[in-house]
């Protein structure tokens, strides 16, 4: 099963006004939503569920929608901490929900304390998130560091960088769902989600269910991730039952490597490596 699914929750506005209805009606749907996917991902052994329920451009919004968001994620953790409990959820927050209202924020710390325990489904809500802003704050954090002499230029990498994402926010998705037939990311985990796959449905939220979320999962699960290897490569690592993700799988393509050299399986690729320069260009290669 996944180890981390990512859900841009989009359409909810779209799905009211079809039905002319006010947009916060589409809202509450989609909180309702929200909950039974929540359950089916626990029912289904996922490890990691991180859900986007209000971003930084949502405070451009009217004023009054802004307002009902805000109460409806109070009303929501007050309402279902007990049941995010008796399912061994952990709850996290990703994003700098200390700018919502106070008592919003004594709910979401309630929320975080009382399940930090847990032991089953890591359920993540991006509050207040955008991923353009968190990557400046670790620049930012990284920077003080070097200023300090606590970390050379030279040794800020790739990895280090995900590893200070992951203190402050969550790791890499499998795989990441869009609804409402909107095609981008819309600043959402715009690091962590590279090599993650892609599922854009037409779907509004608030229709979506069950045997949606099924459907994307099948989709997944027919797709070759490859982060950049070819499919043999693929199938040499698998042979070792090891997960893939991009930041384990450099020591995995290093030892690869190290093994391919007189493996029987790598025989052709090496034979075109080695293929005679003379040949290769009389024959009509590289014109």
């Amino acid at each position: 099963m996944l180890n981390h699914i990512a859900i841009i929750m989009d359409g909810n506005g779209r799905w009211a006004s079809e039905r002319n209805r006010p947009r916060v009606f589409g809202h509450i749907k989609g909180a309702r939503v929200a909950k039974k996917v929540i359950t089916q991902a626990v029912q289904l052994g996922v490890k990691n569920l991180t859900l986007y329920a209000f971003s930084t451009e949502n405070w451009n919004r009217p004023p009054d929608e802004v307002r009902f968001l805000i109460q409806l994620l109070q009303r929501y953790l007050a309402r279902e901490r007990h049941h995010l409990f008796e399912q061994k959820i952990r709850f996290n927050v990703i994003g700098e929900y200390h700018q919502f209202p106070s008592v919003v924020v004594e709910e979401i710390e309630k929320t975080v304390e009382q399940t930090k325990n847990n032991t089953g489904l890591n359920l993540n809500f991006a509050l207040n998130y955008g991923g353009r802003q968190e990557l400046v704050f670790v620049m930012r954090e990284l920077s003080k560091q070097v200023l300090q002499g606590q970390l050379a230029p030279e040794n800020i990498t790739e990895a280090l960088v995900s590893s200070e994402l992951e203190k402050r926010s969550v790791g890499e998705p499998d795989l990441l769902i869009r609804t409402s037939g909107e095609l981008r990311l819309s600043n959402f985990l715009i690091w962590q989600s590279t090599y993650s796959e892609l599922y854009f449905t037409p779907v509004l939220w608030p229709d979506f269910n069950e045997a949606e979320l099924l459907k994307a999962i099948e989709a997944y699960q027919k797709r070759e991730r490859r982060f950049g290897l070819t499919s043999i490569q693929l199938e040499m690592i698998s042979k070792n039952k090891k997960n893939l993700n991009s930041t384990s799988l450099k020591n995995q393509i290093a030892s690869l490597n190290d093994e391919s050299s007189s493996s029987e399986v790598f025989q052709n690729q090496t034979e075109i490596y080695n293929y005679p320069q003379g040949n290769f260009l009389s024959q009509g290669g590289l014109k």
